[in-house]
């Protein structure tokens, strides 16, 4: 055992010596937990931001005025005033998301309680603003009319009093999701990419062909090329959430960074080991890159970090229990979001084990046969 350490552990730093001697590698590795992240978490918005908005005033009352001046910056810009029969041509030219149209007799109609309906037309292929940004119009419409109809009739309060309280992200920061859900993302594609191309440029070079004929063992050379490339990776990862996602984001990280970095070397011994199965399927650097987009991609995708189980299909969100990534975007959220400490986190830990050792033990299987087939 104690051999089998030591060759492991001067494997690994051989590995490490290889790595520091790629550019492309190195400045791979810094791109992807720099400014990759922050250009994503600070330019992609989820939230209605800076939103186009135009108005079809054919009320022109009191109650008209003050719901074109309730649209203000952030949300949306100031609205702009446009006639009736303009409003297909702004739309199909893109220059509006939303164009509100206030109907004739709007305010009389509130007065006397006839309940009047306001037309809202949507620019739906920016559906994320469509989606969230009607929500903020017809609060802010329902609002102000309840408070013209009160100051005007002088009738009582309403007698229900909404406190919306939102816990762990209290100014709904789009951000503060963005920036972690990228970093974890990240480590994901990293590790696959890293040691699988590890693996293959061992086989492009023919220094693979040098490890098979000294006294090293296929899990040897295995496991050497899992911790060092994993270490690198969740070096990387911390100082990225420190410096990029605390530091330059001034994102808050709520739990244990400690219990954070077990989990990430937890899932790093999986996802690494799916990498080098990744790479014993391929012949050659082009064949496993194009074998790594789809699987990142769906790993990243049905993870949970972009769309939440719940909203997927029952059968899918069954089949996606047996990615790695799925358990380690709940890790991930319940530790750096919500503060989760271990007692709530070890089944996530202990599913991330389970599907790394059925990884890890196809892997060495195919590396196996792999070493086995290039001495024949």
């Amino acid at each position: 055992m104690r051999r089998w350490l030591r060759h492991v552990f001067h494997l690994g730093t051989k590995e490490l010596h290889s790595l520091r001697r790629d550019p492309v590698m190195v400045f791979l590795i810094v791109y992807v937990f720099t400014f990759a992240i922050w250009s994503v978490a600070s330019g992609v918005r989820t939230e209605v931001t800076d939103a186009a908005i135009a108005v079809v005033d054919e009320d022109r009352s009191e109650l008209a005025r003050r719901l074109v001046d309730a649209f203000q910056p952030p949300y949306f810009r100031s609205p702009a005033l446009i006639e009736p029969g303009e409003v297909d041509r702004v739309m199909d030219a893109g220059r509006y998301t939303f164009v509100l149209d206030i109907p004739p007799d709007f305010a009389a109609d509130v007065l006397a309680g006839r309940q009047p309906a306001l037309q809202v037309n949507i620019d739906a292929t920016a559906i994320t603003q469509a989606g969230i940004g009607l929500g903020y119009i017809q609060s802010i419409a329902l609002r102000e009319a309840q408070r013209f109809a009160h100051e005007v009739e002088g009738g009582a309060d309403l007698p229900l009093d909404l406190v919306v309280r939102a816990r762990f992200n209290p100014n709904l920061q789009s951000s503060w999701f963005t920036a972690v859900m990228q970093l974890v993302n990240n480590v994901t594609m990293l590790a696959i990419i890293l040691v699988g191309a590890a693996v293959m440029r061992e086989r492009e070079r023919g220094t693979l062909e040098h490890l098979l004929v000294m006294p090293l063992t296929p899990s040897e050379i295995m496991v050497a090329k899992i911790w060092a490339n994993g270490l690198v990776i969740l070096i990387a990862a911390l100082l990225s959430l420190r410096l990029v996602v605390e530091g330059m984001l001034q994102v808050p990280v709520a739990g244990s960074v400690l219990l954070f970095a077990g989990g990430s070397a937890l899932y790093l011994a999986s996802v690494t080991a799916l990498g080098i199965l990744l790479a014993t399927l391929t012949r050659s650097m082009p064949q496993f890159a194009l074998l790594t987009i789809p699987v990142i991609i769906v790993m990243n995708l049905l993870s949970g970090g972009s769309t939440p189980l719940e909203a997927m299909p029952d059968w899918l969100q069954l089949t996606v229990q047996i990615l790695p990534s799925t358990h380690f975007v709940a890790f991930a959220q319940a530790v750096l979001y919500r503060g989760a400490e271990l007692g709530t986190v070890w089944p996530r830990l202990l599913a991330m084990l389970g599907i790394g050792a059925v990884y890890f033990l196809a892997a060495l299987a195919r590396f196996r046969a792999a070493l086995a087939a290039q001495q024949a």
